[in-house]
């Protein structure tokens, strides 16, 4: 079922991307050719107009074939030239590449704002001034990778309701709840055996966990991260503002991580195993299914931003490498060489599954 639910979203993002290329495409006056769902084998067809919608065998996104958008003699100087990607102007080409990322921004506001009207879990401190958060609960936000928190079976998004000992019977009431009660119990019982009380969705369970010195050798954890959250639902006119301003947040966010991750991989200290492919985000996704739809929309959300920061990344293949081209064409003014532009982007191509297939495999080792 995980893999389903994945199987859709991806579907649904990457679909939303390519249509974005394909109206403004098609808006140019620019010929499409072909606007495929999921990759080949082709299971069937309807030509319609001069464009081929195909819908294929395997269901992990898409693509739209645009004439020109590769460039070859028929597309430069061909009868249909005039019609070709690679003849329209630097902005109208521009326009095209960066309509995809724009899609993906536009379906995670969507998202979010769909997900403040019916209502979406929410940090207490941060909600509009004037408006209230409902259901305040103590919630897990991160859980560390190895910690006594993953082993004992601790997610994401657990609300934390009390603490217990075998030796200490004392409970918090989790209106009363804080991160401090929190803090103060794990480091008076180190190495113990401690039960924690929690719902996860709608169901109530108790998980033992048993804190451990922290790394640094200063503090006694047990590998988690927390913050008071709620629900806040808002009216339609205001769900769409703050759904705007947080997709502005995420994005902001997203692009610092790249940055940092691009930074950290240039110096020769990225860590690959923080990072997840399609195996990993499959469980992520269960998880969020499993706390509600509304988790789920948000995390849809977060992937669609995710796509648009990584398509704008200035590498061959990638959208935002093909906008770097343009740049370069327009600042030379001359086109580079199709065979050049070509093979950069076949090789850039290969090198980004490359990258899929190590982070792939980081994903199952983690599940062994």
């Amino acid at each position: 079922m995980n893999i389903l639910i994945f199987l859709v979203i991806l579907l649904v993002l990457v679909v939303s991307h390519e249509f974005g290329h394909f109206i403004v495409a098609k808006k140019s006056g620019i010929r499409v050719d072909e606007f495929s769902f999921g990759f080949p084998p082709k299971l069937f067809g309807k030509k319609i107009g001069e464009t081929t919608y195909n819908f294929n065998a395997l269901p992990l996104g898409g693509y739209v074939k645009i004439f020109g958008e590769n460039p070859d003699e028929d597309s430069i100087a061909g009868p249909d030239s005039s019609r070709s990607f690679v003849n329209k102007p630097k902005y109208i080409q521009a326009a095209v590449l960066f309509a995809g990322v724009l899609m993906n921004f536009l379906v995670a506001w969507l998202l979010l704002s769909v997900g403040f009207i019916s209502g979406l879990p929410t940090s207490v401190g941060v909600e509009p001034k004037g408006t209230t958060v409902l259901n305040q609960a103590l919630t897990i936000t991160s859980v560390v990778l190895e910690s006594p928190a993953e082993i004992g079976g601790l997610k994401i998004g657990d609300k934390i309701l009390s603490l217990e000992t075998k030796t200490d019977r004392t409970k918090f009431l989790s209106s009363n709840l804080s991160t401090e009660d929190i803090q103060s119990f794990v480091k008076s019982h180190k190495g113990e055996e401690v039960s924690v009380s929690i719902v996860r969705g709608k169901e109530p369970m108790i998980l033992n966990v048993i804190p451990e010195l922290s790394k640094t050798g200063d503090s006694v954890v047990i590998g988690i991260s927390m913050d008071m959250i709620g629900t806040l639902k808002l009216p339609i006119h205001q769900a769409i503002w703050e759904g705007l301003k947080l997709t502005s947040d995420i994005t902001i966010a997203t692009m610092v991580g790249f940055y940092n991750l691009i930074h950290s991989a240039i110096l020769g200290q990225a860590d690959m195993s923080t990072l997840t492919g399609p195996v990993g985000i499959v469980g992520v996704v269960g998880d969020a299914a499993e706390f509600g739809f509304i988790y789920l929309l948000s995390f849809m959300a977060l992937i669609s931003i995710n796509l648009a920061v990584i398509n704008l990344v200035p590498f061959p293949a990638l959208d935002g490498g093909r906008l770097l081209f343009l740049l370069i064409e327009k600042i030379k003014g001359s086109r580079i060489k199709p065979q050049i532009a070509n093979t950069v982007n076949i090789i850039g191509f290969g090198l980004l599954m490359l990258l899929m297939v190590i982070i792939t495999y980081n994903d199952i080792v983690k599940l062994l």
